[in-house]
């Protein structure tokens, strides 16, 4: 599924990475992320918030594909078949994280920030979004063609929301 909608930057009066942990916290329930293309941001953000240690198991920045491959066991065929940024190896490294930790839920990202790297199939601005949960994993598929920085900043906020929606369901 393609998408280009704006996520919401605060939830309840709280920034989503906060109302996220917190939420997590009165559950019992945890969190671990893979990322690529958001270098850490996910880690970074979620990080900020007190008291996130008690359930923010880990964060993984496996920008290359051979750390995709021996941190979270994302498959060479994978890679070979459908490449670094796509629906299959954001499900394998949501799925990866979330087994590596045993953790209730793991969010993943991989994508072309650009500004180079696109193709007309995939071009720039291009993310695979997955959420990895015990039942299934949920990848989304978005575009934000704009500048790395900014292309970052909406991938977090989007995983950020696809795991909130998954909590509030």
């Amino acid at each position: 599924m393609r998408e280009k909608q704006n996520p919401p930057f605060t939830i309840e009066g709280e920034l989503v990475e906060e109302y996220l942990i917190r939420k997590l916290t009165a559950s019992g329930q945890t969190l671990a992320v893979a990322e690529s293309c958001t270098g850490g941001l996910l880690a970074h953000r979620f990080t900020n918030v007190p008291g996130a240690s008690a359930v923010f198991l880990a964060g993984h920045c496996t920008y290359s594909n051979e750390a995709k491959q021996t941190t979270l066991g994302v498959q060479s065929e994978t890679l070979a078949e459908h490449g670094a940024v796509s629906e299959a190896i954001a499900r394998q490294m949501a799925e990866g994280a979330r087994a590596k930790h045993s953790a209730d839920f793991a969010l993943a990202t991989t994508g072309i920030a650009g500004p180079d790297g696109g193709t007309p199939e995939k071009p720039i601005g291009t993310v695979y979004i997955a959420c990895a949960t015990p039942e299934s994993t949920e990848v989304v598929s978005a575009c934000y063609a704009t500048d790395r920085k900014t292309f970052k900043q909406l991938v977090a906020q989007r995983a950020m929301d696809i795991l909130r929606l998954k909590i509030d369901d």
